[in-house]
């Protein structure tokens, strides 16, 4: 059932942003008196879901789910119509327009899923305001894994800048250190401030690593209790605040996990805080080195939420600036796939990965957070001067504009050609990764 939310999630949110981005190229060659000739959902390939025509525009859905298309008359697209071609250019083809024009019509997609990344951003941050966990809030300090520990952090460290600069948001700062490539990470440890030079080569393995490497450190208060637990039934209590184990101060819950795995299948003396007493409770940790307790899960019970609510016309300049904001940073995650020595090519997914992204409950406003990602994805990847996709016009047009001479029909189908070849090559990489990541 999680699975099929999953995939219902992500058919839903390609399907709407499929339809709004070829509806941006529709909309600019009408404007322009240019024939559409078939707007699909989905691809055709020898047969249609559901078909009708209205004026010269045959409107369907295809059956395989990997995107949609416009079919523009008079254009060497991905329906290589070379019979079409041949003719002569008709005034309502899209070869017959000033080169400006086709431009336009060419970015008419690309501008559409901007702009509605920018509505549902303004949208959610209208309704939902905008919460976070400040940096400067986790008084307690960090949690490392093995990876964390290898870059120089460890548990109890406070970060206080990335490259002398100041992330707000604690969840930003593995952004921070991968996109951005940090030098030095800024912490306070054991009360002294000291500058953590980054390992090199630690960005090919951060994008490699498949869980977080870095945490909130929490103290270990009792927030409930697993079936058949052995701590519950020695007494312990929701809201006990775990100080130790056996003669062992461990008050947090980092430090616990720690001690107590040291002594699976053994009997410990736990010590606990309640109320304004300290009790030593007897008892018997599992063989797994578990006690079945498990922390407060509520991340405001440790720290304060930064909160910021916005009226609709204050949060019109926010959205614009989370969109542009998100733009920057895909632009930084393609800047890193183009540099063999980060392997960010390993990290290329296809519709499985894309689709293990949303949740596996139905929540509406993750719902429109990923798919506002998945705009500005679209976006960036469509602009991209591969032929074939948008951006391969783009760049064929410019040259146009600039040099006054238009590419002839036979490169433009060359071109087209290499394109989605390069494209196909894409998608067995990204298909490729998949298949590994599910036997690793």
């Amino acid at each position: 059932m999680d699975i099929l939310i999953k995939v219902l999630q992500l058919l839903l949110s390609l399907s709407i942003l499929v339809v709004f981005h070829e509806m941006g190229h529709f909309l600019a060659a009408r404007a322009f008196k240019v024939r559409v000739e078939k707007f699909y959902l989905f691809f055709d390939p020898w047969f249609s879901l559901f078909k009708f025509k209205h004026k010269d525009t045959q409107y369907g859905i295809g059956w395989l789910p990997l995107g949609g298309y416009v079919k523009i008359a008079g254009m060497i697209d991905e329906s290589m119509d070379k019979e079409q071609m041949k003719k002569p250019p008709q005034p309502w083809e899209f070869r017959s327009k000033p080169a400006w024009q086709r431009l336009i019509i060419m970015l008419g997609g690309v501008t559409v899923n901007v702009i509605l990344a920018m509505v549902i951003y303004i949208s959610l941050l209208s309704i939902h305001g905008e919460e976070y966990l400040p940096t400067s809030e986790l008084k307690y300090g960090i949690v490392v894994d093995s990876l964390g520990y290898e870059m120089g952090l460890r548990n109890g460290d406070r970060i206080l800048t990335i490259d002398g600069k100041e992330i707000e948001d604690f969840n930003k700062i593995p952004e921070a250190l991968i996109l951005d490539e940090a030098k030095t990470i800024q912490v306070i440890r054991e009360g002294s401030q000291m500058d953590i030079s980054v390992p090199e080569g630690m960005t090919a393995k951060l994008l490699k690593h498949e869980t977080p490497f870095l945490s909130y450190r929490i103290p270990f208060i009792v927030g409930g209790f697993a079936e058949g637990s052995p701590a519950l039934e020695a007494g312990l209590q929701e809201k006990d605040y775990i100080i130790g184990v056996n003669d062992i101060h461990a008050p947090f819950f980092d430090q616990f996990k720690e001690a107590v795995a040291g002594f699976a299948g053994e009997e410990i003396s736990l010590s606990v805080v309640r109320d304004s007493d300290t009790l030593s409770l007897p008892v018997r940790v599992t063989d797994e080195g578990m006690i079945g307790v498990a922390p407060v899960g509520q991340l405001d019970f440790y720290f304060y939420l930064h909160q910021r609510e916005y009226s609709f016309f204050e949060a019109i300049p926010a959205g614009i600036v989370k969109t542009f904001n998100g733009i920057g940073s895909y632009f930084k995650q393609l800047k890193l796939l183009v540099r063999p020595e980060t392997k960010a090519y390993e990290s290329i997914g296809s519709f499985i990965t894309i689709g293990s992204i949303f949740p596996s409950t139905w929540d509406w406003h993750v719902f429109w957070r990923l798919t506002a990602f998945l705009y500005i994805m679209l976006a960036i990847l469509n602009v991209l001067p591969i032929p074939a996709l948008d951006g391969g016009h783009v760049l064929f047009l410019l040259f146009e504009i600039i040099s006054g001479r238009k590419p002839g029909e036979k490169f433009m189908e060359i071109a087209q050609m290499a394109g989605m070849i390069i494209l196909l090559g894409l998608f067995i990489l990204a298909m490729g990764n998949d298949i590994l990541k599910l036997f690793r």
